[in-house]
């Protein structure tokens, strides 16, 4: 391993819990020398579950053993091979999840014969047995059985040893939104198969990590409009599981509820009024339910929720008649997790007349690979890179090293005034001020520095694939069709065109426009949103 290599490593460990670290060290040496099996009988006759409604998920079985993930394909010849890994680690893992099971478009018997040639299956069995795909499984199967009023011990036993490998290897050692799958799915096992310590294991780690993971403002503390609605969709059926199957009188369902009025709230305030929600940190079209499904979700259950302000997380939303304006003035989340992070201090989203013009590029791969580093970089967000360097430290795909610190300076209910640590190490800062007026808005950017020798300077603008007849005349952009035009001025040395590749989902993407300003040491941003003649 290289010298630089080892800085990042020792810039991203430093800031693991010793929890983390711990449980690493015990799972590494136990599943290597100390393997355990999983034959034991269920201890107790099983009465089904009540289950109805919940979200009904986008179609991926197209019968005849055909699947899509991901955007990409795959009809399996003979019989399924659910350790198919042509496709990268996460097309596996969403075959292991067995979501389909939940679309409009299958059988009861496909569904049930599906989850029988898994069952056949269990000893070759490879990613499906981690912890992260056994508890989203888990859920499904549970959800799948109960509704259909099937009992079937053969199935049964074999997710019953399911959840006690999942109980063995809980995932303390990333935390975050994996540890909160692993208690939410550990909840419906212990519903379904009555297992004291199933709940209590549950119990500990829903009210500790919805504790810690829910910010005050309701944001998911990742910081990804995504993942916040996957994980408030996984808690929305927790609360449901327990409305329809009284077992527990104790505080956890009534904690949820609060939980879930929070994160229902900061949904509603982060989503835009066409019902996208900001593609920030790891972010991909189709793969949560939609904020509609989550708030009609909420309305079955009688969850209420209220308007929250967003400074928590972070972001600020600045909404008039003609635009939503959706910023980012927040550090990049919980220093010990930042698989799901982008270098992305002080970018920004624009919405105008309900459309996007200004976008983040998105998510197309969670492969450790050229276009996943591009992805999570400064240059593919609106926001200012300092030469060839990165706000943020990211690399091998989902660890981040030196990460930039956010410092509020002024702040009103029309502009944010921020700087951050990024470019410490260059001797300089960047300060961005936000205004939102009522037919413009301005973005001020300053660089401070003492030095004489300051490097090259870029801010980034990358416009939505709608958006094809962007004109550069001098100091001045136009979108002619938008009625939208961008004026430049400080201290500018060129604005160039060029193009990006757009993500609308994983492993597809659309080419886009972007400029690049490069300028010295100040540059202010008029956007000028014209109203019709």
């Amino acid at each position: 391993m290289g010298g630089s290599k080892l800085i990042l490593l020792f810039h991203t460990l430093k800031f693991l819990r010793f929890k983390q670290v711990y449980y690493r060290l015990i799972y590494f040496f136990r599943n290597k020398f100390f393997k355990r099996k999983y034959d034991a009988v269920i201890p107790k006759e099983l009465s089904i579950l009540a289950w109805e409604g919940g979200i009904i998920n986008p179609l991926s079985y197209h019968r005849k053993d055909n699947f899509q993930f991901l955007n990409l394909s795959k009809h399996f010849e003979e019989t399924v091979d659910w350790n198919f890994g042509n496709y990268g680690k996460l097309w596996t893992y969403n075959l292991n999840y067995f979501d389909f099971l939940h679309q409009y478009q299958i059988s009861v018997e496909e569904g049930l014969a599906l989850i029988k040639n898994y069952v056949a299956q269990d000893d070759t069995l490879k990613d499906g047995l981690e912890p992260y795909p056994i508890s989203l499984r888990g859920i499904n199967w549970i959800k799948f059985l109960s509704k259909n009023g099937i009992v079937n011990t053969k199935v049964n036993t074999k997710l019953y040893h399911h959840y006690l490998r999942l109980k063995d290897n809980l995932e303390y050692h990333l935390l975050g939104n994996h540890l909160l799958e692993n208690g939410y799915s550990m909840l419906f096992g212990a519903y379904y198969f009555k297992n004291e310590e199933f709940y209590d294991i549950a119990y500990k780690i829903l009210k500790e990590e919805l504790h810690e993971q829910v910010l005050d403002d309701g944001a998911h503390y990742e910081l990804s409009p995504m993942y916040h609605q996957i994980l408030l969709h996984r808690l929305l059926d927790c609360i449901n599981l327990i409305n329809q199957n009284p077992w527990k009188n104790d505080d956890l369902n009534s904690f949820m509820n609060r939980k879930a009025n929070k994160m229902l709230g900061w949904l509603e305030a982060v989503t835009y009024d066409n019902g996208n929600i900001p593609m920030v940190n790891d972010c991909a079209y189709d793969i949560a339910p939609s904020s509609k499904q989550l708030f009609d979700y909420a309305d079955y259950l009688k969850i209420s929720f209220n308007k929250v302000d967003l400074r928590a997380s972070g972001y600020r939303k600045h909404i008039t008649k003609d635009y939503e304006l959706f910023v980012d003035v927040g550090n990049v989340g919980p220093d010990y997790q930042l698989g799901h992070a982008h270098s992305d201090t002080l970018s920004f989203e624009l919405y105008v007349n309900r459309k996007p013009v200004l976008v983040d590029t998105g998510t197309s791969t969670y492969e450790k690979n050229a276009i996943r580093q591009a992805e999570r970089g400064t240059a593919a967000h609106n926001t200012v890179k300092i030469d060839e360097y990165e706000q943020s430290e990211i690399w091998g795909g989902f660890r981040v090293a030196r990460r930039a610190k956010v410092r509020i300076t002024e702040e009103t209910e029309s502009q944010v005034t921020a700087g951050h640590t990024g470019y410490k190490k260059l001797g300089l800062t960047h300060l961005r001020k936000f205004e939102a007026q009522h037919e413009n808005i301005v973005v001020h950017d300053w660089i401070n520095s003492t030095r004489s020798d300051l490097p090259r300077q870029h801010a980034f603008f990358h416009f939505h694939p709608d958006i094809d007849e962007l004109v550069i005349s001098g100091n001045k952009v136009v979108l002619p069709s938008k009625r939208i035009e961008f004026l430049f001025s400080g201290t500018i040395l060129t604005i160039e065109k060029t193009y990006y590749q757009y993500a609308i989902g994983f492993n597809k993407t659309l080419r886009a426009e972007k400029i690049m300003v490069n300028f010295s040491k100040e540059l202010r941003t008029q956007i000028n949103i014209l109203s019709e003649k």
